[in-house]
């Protein structure tokens, strides 16, 4: 069966690249669009996915926010009080601030400040993101992190002990991170001490506070006795609170919808495309179709011949619009735009592949199931 559909495809090689044009269009689309929502998608929750986060956390935050990026401010006395609860084993406070970062070139940048106790440094970056230098360097007066991908960003170098200016006070880079950037900002991660004094930031005032409970089982009470006790606090479960993050933020920019908008578009063009390319190519062939009719073929036959031909197709164009993608991957991977090709994310795009082009061979099917062998004579 696939040996005569391979057949029929050779010879009409114009409407068969026309066809697996098609399908590598609208593949490699889907999967540059939906890879590139995923990796915004992963940099909306980083500051999350930066930490070291364990089960038995509690993330409070300011009540009326739910996007852990944009956080309001709150009295330090609720980081004693918090772990004065007896389920609470410690407590860890943050601060997150906007400060100016300058350069001895003259460049200037935009960054946010992230202050957490050391050496715990509870906010990260963990290890794995840990690019040169050392995580405890950052305990040294005015020392922060720098982000290896930002240097092209801010079009300047970034080397260990490189002094810069934040908010007009001296400071250096002790660490430089890899993979840690977050949405719409460029993050410094530093002491706690370092975000007060290099931010501007009250001594009385913290961004996040970070909730160990002693026994995971405590944790649901744990967060209902912090909202009752202080009602301008929300508790989160941290991997909650990005995901929350992740859904603010698509759905405030309209972000989702832009994406979903060039996929679907891409699923929906791609599909009648080939429909009608198979469709035409079918109508050339008909004398073809019918002779084998003729000759005793069932139109279960016919029909299966056709969906193979639909099949074939399907898995050339995925093949190269695999290859396309994978060189994208490794072109954009230089500037920190990270695309994870990951197996359930290549399988899906399979899927959508015999879909789009199997289900564009049924105008094809349906015009040849009520072929008559005896018209074509």
């Amino acid at each position: 069966m696939l040996a005569l559909a391979y057949k029929f495809i050779r010879y009409d090689r114009a409407k068969s690249i026309g066809i697996i044009t098609a399908i590598v269009i609208s593949i490699f689309l889907i999967g540059q669009q939906l890879s590139l929502m995923f990796f915004l998608m992963g940099l909306m929750g980083n500051l999350v996915g930066n930490a070291y986060v364990s089960d038995n956390q509690l993330w409070i935050i300011e009540s009326q926010s739910s996007n852990i990026n944009a956080v309001n401010v709150i009295d330090r006395r609720l980081v004693q009080q918090i772990a004065s609860l007896p389920e609470v084993e410690s407590t860890y406070p943050v601060v997150v601030a906007p400060a100016q970062a300058s350069f001895l070139d003259g460049k200037t940048a935009p960054v946010t400040l992230i202050g957490t106790n050391s050496p715990s440094f509870i906010m990260g970056p963990l290890e794995s993101k840990i690019h040169e230098g050392r995580l405890i360097d950052l305990i040294q007066p005015a020392s922060v992190s720098a982000e290896l991908y930002n240097a092209k960003t801010w079009k300047t170098t970034l080397e260990l002990n490189k002094p810069i200016e934040i908010n007009g006070k001296s400071a250096k880079i002790a660490l430089i991170t890899k993979n840690a950037q977050t949405f719409g900002a460029s993050i410094m991660y530093t002491s706690i001490e370092n975000a007060q004094m290099l931010g501007n930031v009250s001594p009385s005032k913290v961004s996040i506070i970070i909730a160990t409970v002693k026994n995971v089982e405590d944790k649901a009470k744990v967060r209902r006795d912090i909202e009752q006790l202080f009602p301008n606090l929300r508790a989160w479960d941290a991997n909650k609170l990005k995901n929350s993050s992740v859904m603010e933020i698509m759905i405030t920019s309209n972000m989702g919808m832009s994406f979903g908008t060039l996929v679907l578009f891409a699923m929906i063009s791609g599909f009648f495309i080939i429909g009608l390319t198979l469709y035409s190519s079918a109508l050339d062939r008909i004398k073809d179709y019918g002779t084998l009719k003729a000759i005793g073929a069932k139109k279960r036959y016919v029909n299966r011949l056709i969906i193979a031909q639909a099949f074939l197709y399907a898995l050339i164009g995925f093949v190269i619009a695999m290859i396309l993608l994978v060189g994208f991957k490794f072109g954009v991977a230089t500037s920190g735009l990270i695309i994870d090709l990951t197996p359930a994310f290549i399988l899906f795009l399979l899927i959508i592949t015999l879909l789009i082009s199997v289900g564009g061979s049924l105008f094809a099917v349906r015009k040849i199931s009520k072929l008559e062998p005896a018209s074509v004579f």
